[in-house]
């Protein structure tokens, strides 16, 4: 019974972690690409969400 409580603790934990990382890498990218098309489209979220961007 323990071991379906720790599998069940651990599979509900990993959507998450793969989320949260796979979101900050897209904002990391996206922060810091140079590219004027994407500066130009993420630019006012950039601003909203206080990350720097010149």
């Amino acid at each position: 019974m323990t071991a379906l409580v720790q599998s069940a603790a651990k599979s509900s934990v990993l959507p998450f972690v793969a989320a949260m990382v796979l979101g900050l890498g897209i904002i990391t990218i996206a922060g810091h690409v140079q590219a004027s098309t994407l500066h130009d489209a993420a630019h006012d979220v950039r601003h909203a969400t206080g990350f720097p961007c010149h």
